[in-house]
């Protein structure tokens, strides 16, 4: 069953929340940035003493900024500019005039904190707003959260922009997922929000309850905060009987709704030009790349007061089109991202990311769409094992499990041209999410 269709009476495929400034000409877009760019820059001079320092050490100073094409001069801003200035001494902003600190879970060592003034709460709920129409939602609707709440941007940003969009909000938050399944059926949901694994999860209990997901009125799905591959969005759309749509964001540069795709096209996410720069550069030399060549995409902020981001490395490998879309959107298109320079994985020579390896196992008919990557050492030599789990109707002898296994080992080795170890498992033996999917467990000494 393919996705259930807009209702008549808002079924315009170019329906567009801030339809003068989605649509505006890109020598427009381009003179707005330059003006907000010089702001930013100034700001972050003027009250940020990391960016001070970081300016003086590399000779430029905001007069020096004349076009966007000079901010190649300026400094880059990385994860561990934040950390070492925690927890607030990259704010541009007094604690008088911050209405809400948000997080990183830390769990790596000491959390990246960003801060919002009631101005950036206000711009941010409107990227959202604007983000969530393109990907489908619509005025009226009821849109089911499953982001998490609380110190993680997802869950409040989805839930301001639908409010601002004029939606009705369930704030469920992650976990539950028999009562999420519940929740869907009663409140008639038409938009789910979650990450892309989580999704999955509930269509997988959804099967399991005897529910079918595409007898509701759900036809919308904004999945982020993870990588996912396009066999992902094949998977979601058969099991839920929806369209889903890829958003990104980042805490550091304000949360979802940097960028989304549309409904019209799902080719691309576009960019929100009117209050980020995108860049794309070489991970090695740090020199920008032409636009449509693939590298690290680089965001500076031009409208936040509280955190300014100036040249921030996001580590996201992708590439960029100012091609327009078929929807009418001028904004510049970030293609899906691939994956993160700092996940990829050299074995045996060959890099690896962890969304080649879902592309490879979704969409097989014998495996159900859980897998973990396992990394280890035997010896000097660093190996892969990939843990994948049989489809609930495959045949699960421990004959079976090998012959899946093999297949699997095979298929991998074909397609990405590395040698791996493969152990197939029986239904339900993997962990489920019920947030961001751990993908990789790394069990190498650090």
């Amino acid at each position: 069953m393919g996705a259930r269709p807009i209702p008549a009476e808002r079924s315009d495929a170019g329906f567009m929340f801030d339809k003068d400034v989605e649509t505006m000409p890109r020598a427009l877009l381009a003179d707005l940035q330059a003006d907000r760019l010089k702001w930013s820059i100034a700001r972050a001079y003027e009250n940020v003493p990391h960016y001070r320092r970081a300016f003086d050490r590399a000779g430029v100073v905001p007069e020096r900024l004349n076009s966007v094409a000079d901010l190649k001069h300026f400094p880059f801003t990385v994860k561990t500019d934040l950390r070492d200035n925690y927890p607030f001494a990259m704010f541009a902003s007094p604690h008088s005039e911050l209405i809400r600190l948000h997080a990183s879970s830390g769990t790596t060592g000491k959390p990246t904190v960003v801060g919002y003034t009631a101005g950036d709460i206000d711009r941010w709920s409107g990227l959202m707003a604007r983000s969530m129409a393109a990907a489908g939602a619509r005025p009226g609707d009821v849109v089911h959260n499953a982001y998490g709440y609380g110190l993680f941007t997802g869950g409040l940003g989805a839930h301001y922009g639908a409010e601002r969009l004029g939606c009705v909000v369930v704030p469920v938050s992650g976990g539950g997922t028999e009562r999420q399944v519940m929740l869907l059926q009663d409140f008639g949901a038409a938009v789910l929000c979650s990450t892309p694994s989580y999704a999955l999860n509930i269509a997988e209990v959804a099967e399991q309850q005897g529910v079918d997901l595409k007898s509701l009125p759900l036809r919308c799905g904004i999945f982020g905060a993870e990588p996912w591959s396009e066999e992902m969005r094949v998977e979601l759309d058969r099991r839920l009987g929806i369209t889903s749509v890829d958003i990104y964001g980042l805490s550091e540069i304000m949360g979802p709704g940097v960028a989304c795709e549309c409904r019209h096209a799902r080719a691309g996410l576009h960019g929100w030009e009117d209050h980020f720069l995108f860049e794309i550069i070489d991970p090695e030399t740090l020199e920008p790349l032409p636009m449509g060549e693939s590298g690290e995409l680089v965001i500076t902020t031009l409208t936040k007061e509280a955190l300014p981001m100036i040249r921030y490395r996001t580590r996201d490998i992708t590439r960029l089109t100012d091609e327009q879309c078929a929807c009418g959107r001028s904004h510049v298109r970030i293609m899906r991202v691939t994956g993160r320079d700092d996940d990829m994985m050299i074995i045996r020579g060959v890099n690896v990311y962890p969304s080649q390896i879902e592309a490879v196992l979704v969409g097989l008919p014998s495996l159900s769409p859980h897998y973990q990557i396992v990394l280890s050492k035997d010896g000097a030599l660093e190996t892969m094992t990939v843990e994948v789990e049989i489809a609930p109707d495959t045949p699960a002898g421990d004959g079976d499990l090998e012959a899946n296994a093999r297949e699997v080992r095979h298929h991998i080795k074909s397609i990405i041209g590395v040698t791996c170890a493969v152990v197939a498992k029986r239904p339900g033996e993997l962990p489920r999410s019920e947030g961001k999917a751990v993908r990789v467990r790394d069990l190498r000494e650090k």
